[in-house]
């Protein structure tokens, strides 16, 4: 009896989803490729080379995601796979280029047919193919979305550094993809959370944003997967503004990510992924203008360094001016990238890179952009163009980064990993606003100026090892690593100030003209050291063909030292724990437990001075995910829950008293966060793309009682975009928006001695895309942001203060590729 043959493919979505073929005419198909003369020729070269990332392993699953990457057929019996390994492929290639690296060492040929490829058992020496030497490959986290015109990943390992599809990956995990943010003109972090669903994008001022997801702050970020140390998010000091230009892709873990980073934030992370050197010679340049004399444009250029390819390079630089629809406000921006790739062998590859960026604002926002209550405890209404700021007023931010990684291949599926990273983070504000119960009832106000100037300097090493296994006849995964870091925070802050001629002004005719205060030396010194170190193991373990088992954990040791009161955690052992098992071949359902803690930030002090015990959570999640059309299109339906203790609250028995206590104090409390989402992300048929998400959360305290309620409970995130098909394939129209439920906040009214509550009802911004191919390398994009110019704030209550949301506004975009 013969054996089945396996079809890996990606078929048009509008046909079906899997190829049936019979065996007879498999074979008959195998015959008659055995007797084909091209079996000795050179493959043909296809026309476009895409960017591939495979990871080493088993050499049927590395085709079946070359299949998916590519969209090809690849028919091959089973059998002739059996044992056989791939040591992964990373670069552009051709579908005829990137078989021939991965079966250039497995005794098979390949057979190129009008619909795809048959592989076939290699003929003699004599008349074998001659293929050329493997390409260096890496256990990269993730696919490479640049140039695959998708809006889903292939494969993640953001969430336990085990590279596995979003599928198989028992924890959610959103990614907005290098297409996304180019069809959208997302340009920094920002923008990209905001397109995110289940992201809270909450706008301290006018250089300053939070994020929030399940309730809690993020307050780490990744980059390639190694954790940054840096935690000074009131202090903003250049994460929330990196510039897209030189990124891949954002993901967003949600969700507990102790596992790979020991102490952060218990509602998530977000990682974000470099642009990486091509094996071929490729390039764009990019103008844009829009609303408020917005010019941007940037520059990438990438390709081998050398005739054989062995040592490839990136370079990208990227400049923004604008202005804004607040008074006086600019910004100007500027980012420069550099990467370099060397195979120093055929299994070691060494990456090492940097990048410089420079935010420099003027007439910069602080504490909202208007005060919320007068002096008379009424309600202020301003235009949406006031602005609370001087015309000096300015939150400085930049970062300084290189980085280097060596990755090689041990054999059998085994890989190894080093990753280096050394970050600057500095900020100099120099602010002056008008804050407060303001104006007075004659219509005065005064500036509240203080500066703040300091930077972060910090280091990080990962290193891990990972691959298959075989125990009880099956074959398992494993990953082992350890990661140490340090981060030192020198800041200082200066708040008695001197006006050279008075601090008087008039609310209503505020121009931002008042005199640069002489800042006297520092009231406030923060030189504080974060050192931490932990190993971490995570292994996947195969139970059945269906059931998939994800065991691991990080032992953990955290100090914090120096002028905030010292504190230390060692040994503490975070768990992780997930399930997976596949209903059918498009559906699994899974579950998942972690937990994590964070150090208090240093003013979080109790009534006697101490700083509160850390904050910790535990997380829950459960759901089913679903995918389509080959890993085309991904969807996921979730419930989670987080526990947490120690929440620092204000403790208001005793900062209450009368006379008021000399300190301001906090205390801890337990809260809960329940909710569920539903997400949707790729290509729903062909030159359609989607991303989508619902999500809806509630936080109580241990009093039952709703907090953090400035964050919605309820979101909805839609954005698409369609190619035309036949004569208007030029054309690409798209666009989507957000909505969220009421969010609102109790703020204190002092004039009339009483809690009131500020709050912004339910609200949708739509946006349109629409993009036309001039020709083969050149483009044109029109980006309609707020089509409807609605109203809204994205910031209530914040030191009694709001933040309006941009009006209507547009950016048109031209690029040429070459």
């Amino acid at each position: 009896m013969n054996a089945p043959f396996l079809p890996f493919e990606i078929p048009d979505v509008t046909q079906r989803a899997t190829l049936s073929l019979r065996p007879r005419l498999l074979n008959q198909a195998l015959r008659r490729a055995l007797l084909c003369g091209s079996l000795c020729a050179p493959l043909a070269q296809a026309a476009d080379p895409l960017q591939i990332d495979i990871q080493a392993g088993s050499l049927d699953s590395a085709l079946t995601q070359l299949s998916r990457s590519l969209g090809v057929n690849i028919i091959v019996d089973p059998q002739l796979l059996a044992g056989k390994r791939s040591a992964g492929l990373h670069g552009r290639f051709t579908a005829d280029q990137a078989l021939q690296q991965l079966l250039a060492a497995s005794s098979l040929n390949v057979v190129k047919q009008p619909d795809g490829f048959v592989l076939v058992p290699a003929a003699p020496a004599s008349t074998a193919l001659d293929l050329t030497p493997t390409e260096i490959t890496s256990n990269q986290l993730g696919n490479i979305t640049e140039g695959t015109g998708s809006y889903t990943p292939g494969l993640l390992g953001t969430a336990t550094r085990l590279v596995l599809s979003p599928r198989q990956t028992p924890q959610s995990v959103t990614v907005v993809t290098r297409q996304h943010m180019d069809d959208f003109a997302l340009d920094n972090v920002d923008d990209v959370m905001r397109h995110t669903p289940g992201i809270t994008v909450s706008a301290y001022d006018s250089d300053r944003s939070n994020y929030y997801v399940r309730g809690f702050s993020i307050n780490n970020f990744q980059y390639d997967g190694i954790p940054s140390a840096v935690r000074n998010v009131g202090y903003s000091a250049g994460n929330t503004l990196s510039d897209m230009a030189i990124y891949d892709r954002i993901e967003v873990l949600k969700g507990s990510p102790g596992l790979l980073v020991g102490a952060g934030s218990l509602g998530g992370t977000i990682n974000l992924i470099r642009k990486k050197p091509t094996a071929d010679f490729q390039g764009h340049v990019s103008l844009g203008a829009g609303s408020w004399d917005n010019y941007r444009s940037e520059v990438d250029v990438s390709g081998p360094l050398t005739p054989t390819g062995n040592v490839r390079g990136r370079a990208v630089a990227a400049f923004q001016d604008k202005q804004s629809f607040m008074d006086r406000y600019s910004s100007k921006a500027e980012v420069y990238y550099g990467i370099l790739e060397f195979d120093l062998s055929p299994d070691t590859l060494l990456t090492v890179g940097g990048d410089y960026q420079d935010n420099t604002p003027r007439g910069s926002t602080w504490s909202g952009s208007f005060p919320l209550i007068n002096a008379q405890g009424e309600r202020n209404s301003v235009k949406r163009s006031f602005s609370n700021a001087a015309d000096w007023s300015s939150w400085r931010q930049y970062t300084r980064t290189l980085f280097a990684t060596v990755e090689h291949q041990l054999g059998d599926g085994w890989v190894s990993k080093l990753q280096l990273d050394h970050k600057l983070n500095g900020y100099d504000a120099q602010m002056g606003t008008i804050q407060g119960n303001t104006p007075a009832a004659d219509g005065t106000a005064r500036i509240t100026a203080q500066r703040y100037r300091g930077d972060t300097t910090s280091d990080a090493a990962d290193a891990y090892v990972s691959g298959p296994f075989n125990l009880f006849g099956r074959e398992h995964e494993v990953v082992l690593g350890g990661s140490i870091s340090k981060a030192h925070w020198d800041g200082k802050g200066y708040w008695e100030v001197t006006f050279p001629s008075g601090n008087q002004l008039d609310f209503y005719n505020w121009h931002g003209n008042v005199d640069k205060p002489y800042w006297g030396t520092a009231q406030q010194v923060n030189d504080d050291v974060i050192r931490q170190t932990g190993v971490y193991l995570a292994t996947r373990l195969a139970v059945t063909d269906d059931l998939h088992f994800i065991l691991g954990g990080r032992l953990v040791n955290y100090t914090l030292t120096g002028t905030t009161d010292t504190y230390r955690e060692s040994g503490r052992v975070i768990p992780y724990a997930g399930a997976v098992y596949d209903l059918t071949k498009q559906f699994s359902v899974y579950a998942s437990y972690t937990d994590i803690f964070i150090p208090q930030d240093y003013y979080n002090l109790d009534r006697n001075g101490k700083l509160l015990d850390p904050d910790e959570g535990e997380n829950y999640e459960t759901g089913i995910k679903g995918e389509f059309f080959d890993g085309r299109l991904n969807a996921s339906l979730a419930y989670f829950q987080v526990k947490e203790s120690n929440r620092p609250v204000s403790d208001d028995a005793y900062n209450n008293q009368s006379p008021t206590p000399p300190n301001y104090a906090f205390k801890g409390t337990d809260a809960q966060t329940k909710g569920f989402e539903a997400e949707v992300s790729g290509q729903l048929a062909k030159g359609w793309q989607l991303q989508a998400g619902f999500t809806h959360k509630v936080v109580r305290d241990d009093g039952n009682e709703k907090i953090s309620t400035f964050e919605p409970e309820n979101q909805l995130t839609l954005y698409t975009t369609y190619n035309l098909p036949g004569a208007l394939s030029q054309w690409t129209v798209g666009g989507g928006g957000r909505w969220q439920s009421r969010a609102w906040q109790a703020i204190w009214n002092s004039p009339h001695d009483e809690y009131e509550t500020f709050e912004q009802k339910a609200y949708w911004v739509a946006d349109l895309m629409t993009k036309y191919q001039i020709t083969p390398q050149l483009s044109a994009t029109v980006n309609l942001n707020n089509l409807f110019d609605k109203y809204y704030y994205t910031n209530i209550g914040f030191y009694n203060s709001a933040v309006y949301g941009e009006p209507r506004n547009v950016m048109v975009t031209t690029r040429w590729d070459f």
